[in-house]
């Protein structure tokens, strides 16, 4: 049975980092950004623009039957959302069904249910993420903390409303995931290591 691994992550949490470690220490394949190249090569779309579309409230008339048949619409914006969505789905089962690997977001825990996979939710509190965005990027400590917290809390809004449209269920909420890890003023390389134990 293959590894399939899925992070849902808060900004800042630190999700992104453990999912590339915990990829590293099980040896298996990592995906995230990958994703969005990969539906740009499928779609003819530019990256730009895919990643565009996929940090965008889901339009309100977008089925939710992703994955199954899609009903037309003549709205040319809404087909091209609805092409990038179906995409997605695709390569990501595709993906699962190659080999071991870790994905982060993109609701992969719901697309890959048939899958079973391991579904891994990261968070911490608002300073610790705070002060990674900071450490990942240093110019941000010439922006007032406030703005930053704005910018976290957005994110994290945009993706809680992807997350419900498409699973209809609550993003972050414990009852979706196997292991909910708490990252505050904790060292990720250290955590990938300890979850990494969990698959040995």
């Amino acid at each position: 049975m293959k590894k399939i691994i899925t992070i849902g992550r808060e900004f800042g949490s630190g999700g992104r980092e453990l999912g590339r470690r915990l990829a590293e220490e099980l040896n298996i394949e990592y995906y995230d950004k990958e994703i969005i190249t990969e539906i740009s090569k499928h779609t003819q779309l530019s990256e730009e623009y895919v990643k565009d579309i996929l940090e965008k409230k889901p339009h309100h008339l977008y089925p939710i039957t992703i994955g199954h048949t899609i009903a037309y619409v003549n709205d040319y914006q809404l087909k091209q959302a609805q092409t990038v969505y179906q995409a997605q789905w695709d390569i990501l089962k595709d993906l699962a069904t190659k080999s071991d690997c870790v994905i982060v977001g993109r609701c992969a825990d719901y697309i890959l249910s048939e899958f079973n996979p391991y579904r891994i939710f990261v968070y911490a509190d608002i300073d610790s993420r705070l002060k990674r965005c900071i450490k990942r990027s240093p110019e941000s400590e010439k922006v007032a903390e406030k703005t930053i917290k704005k910018e976290i809390a957005r994110i994290d809004k945009e993706r809680a409303q992807y997350y419900h449209y498409y699973t209809g269920k609550d993003w972050g909420s414990k009852e979706n995931y196997d292991l909910c890890i708490n990252t505050t003023n904790k060292d990720i390389k250290e955590i990938a290591k300890i979850i990494a134990k969990l698959f040995e």
